[in-house]
């Protein structure tokens, strides 16, 4: 094995920051460029730096950036201080509160704001404005404080937090039973073919890109995903689209829509930011390209949330309006539609 010259230094004084197996059908490949697949924001120079230093590790040895990972492999990243998301740091961040008592606190993310800090993202997030204005607020599984669910970092809507560790365990519970309720409005790309579908498919990593995930039908991959959606209006050569969530896995909409032919408009990560419908004209080219601008990120907002308060046991429900960029690109599209096609 091609291991650096200290294959006795200990991990008991490292820390781990990324863990990754790699799967049945890797073909061998460098350490470096393995990384590369699956670590947002790195670099190609930051990873080699990382492995001069021997802060790669595959199955417990120290290796080289050379080193070709192989199926089965355990390729972790190991550096001598705790992860940065870990560290979290209050910063005052105004938050738009939608509705708070003593148990659950109810937001109203932007667009653009990480919910929670992880690589490349250590400030700025909705962890670290929570943090500043509220103080003790319980740690869910993965040590996060107060957050019982998330949206992507471009999608825009509404999130409920845990303020007491009896409101984080009863809320997760309903997140777990499926009990919650989450509607999202998405504008995807062509003409959705029924007023209204169910999208079933386990949704798990893509083994040949690791920022995507991916619909595996068969059910051997991955965890059982299962999303309503309904037409809300037609818009020619896009649709706007409501969407219920039965689970909450990572990216769900975003890959039950692709799957089923109808990638959410300006969604560069699975390729929603080309034309993907429509026409060879220019003219449209420079529409389209115009809506991109005043959209710049996928068009999905999480505009409904209900759940039974932990404490009273009624239910809550709350109602978010789409925010200014994706009711500016609905009505370019609206207008349109209505002058430019039959």
């Amino acid at each position: 094995m091609d291991t650096s010259e200290n294959p006795d230094s200990s991990q008991d004084d490292l820390f781990e920051h990324y863990k990754f197996v790699a799967s049945k059908g890797q073909e061998p490949l460098r350490v470096d460029k393995f990384l590369m697949n699956f670590i947002e924001n790195a670099t190609r120079n930051k990873i080699q730096q990382a492995a001069k230093q021997g802060q790669i590790w595959v199955n417990d040895t120290i290796v080289k950036q050379n080193y070709k990972v192989k199926a089965g492999d355990e390729v972790k990243v190991m550096f001598e201080h705790p992860p940065y998301e870990f560290l979290l740091t209050p910063e005052d961040i105004p938050l738009d509160i939608v509705y708070e008592d003593d148990a659950v606190l109810v937001v109203n993310k932007p667009a653009g704001m990480v919910v929670h800090p992880g690589h490349g993202n250590y400030s700025g997030t909705l962890i670290n404005a929570l943090v500043h204005h509220f103080e003790n607020l319980p740690h869910n599984s993965s040590n996060r404080p107060g957050l019982v669910h998330r949206i992507d970092k471009d999608t825009s809507g509404l999130l409920v937090i845990a303020k007491t560790e009896t409101a984080m365990t009863h809320l997760a519970k309903q997140f777990f039973d499926k009990t919650s309720e989450r509607e999202y409005v998405a504008l995807v790309w062509g003409n959705v073919a029924d007023e209204a579908g169910t999208v079933e498919g386990h949704i798990a990593r893509n083994p040949k890109n690791r920022l995507q995930m991916m619909v595996f039908p068969e059910g051997d991959q991955g965890k059982e995903a299962v999303t309503h959606y309904k037409v809300l209006e037609r818009l020619g050569y896009v649709t706007l689209v409501s969407c219920k969530l039965e689970t909450g896995r990572t990216h769900q909409i975003r890959v039950h829509m692709k799957y089923i032919g109808h990638t959410l408009f300006n969604d560069e990560r699975y390729g929603g930011d080309k034309i993907l419908k429509g026409t060879t004209f220019t003219k449209y080219k420079q529409f389209v390209d115009n809506t991109f601008k005043i959209l710049p990120r996928q068009a999905l907002h999480a505009k409904t949330l209900g759940f039974i308060h932990p404490v009273t046991g009624e239910l809550m429900r709350f109602d978010s309006e789409l925010p200014e960029d994706m009711i500016t690109c609905i009505e370019k599209w609206r207008h349109y539609s209505k002058h430019n096609q039959s």
